[in-house]
This record gives structure tokens, sequence and C-alpha cells, in this order.
């Protein structure tokens, strides 16, 4: 049985300098961090060495993109089924925005 996971990847504070990413984020606040937030059948660790080589990569994951931060998401995997997966990344992304981090949501 396949097992889903959401994972949030920690982007360079340089992607504030996209405006889509700005405009996207209109709540944030400086001294928070910016975050990509994805589901995936992969481990998140398959994932985001995917978006680093560009492989079906988010642009602002693949240029931005620091580290995983498991902190933020080990506690939601596995994840039973791809429509639980992709609910809890909109969910995910969403309470992290509502704290005023900037995100972008894949």
């Amino acid at each position: 049985m396949r097992r889903f996971s959401v994972y949030v990847i920690e982007l360079d504070q340089k992607v504030r300098q996209s405006k889509r990413f700005r405009e996207a984020n209109p709540l944030l606040n400086p001294l928070k961090a910016c975050f990509y937030v994805g589901s995936t059948f992969r481990t998140p660790d398959e994932r985001f060495d995917q978006h680093k080589k560009g492989y079906k990569s988010n642009r602002y994951a693949q240029k931005f993109g620091l580290c995983l931060r498991p902190d933020v998401f080990d506690a939601y995997n596995p994840i039973p089924s791809r429509k639980d997966a992709e609910e809890l990344e909109v969910y995910l992304a969403g309470r992290l925005r509502s704290k005023g981090h900037g995100v972008w949501q894949g």
C-alpha cells in the first residue's frame, strides 16, 4: 500500500525579492521564515533532492530551498491517501501563513 507525506522546505529569505511571492503572502511578517509546502508519495528527503536537481521542481523550492523542516511536518506523516495528503498540504500551508510565514504551496 502506497503511503503519502507532506513536507516543508525552508526557503532562503531572498525569496522575498520575488513580487509574485510577496503578492501571495500579503501578511508576511519580516521576522518569520518562508516555506514551500508540498505532498508526495516519495519520502520527503527524496522529494527535496528532486526539487534541488530540477526534476518536477517548483522554481522557489529549486532556487531558494535550504533544507527540510521535519519539525513542522513529521507529526502528520505517513498519510494513507493522495487526497488526504493534498488536503493536509492546503491546511498546513494555511496554518503557516496565518502565523505570518511566507508560504508557497505546491
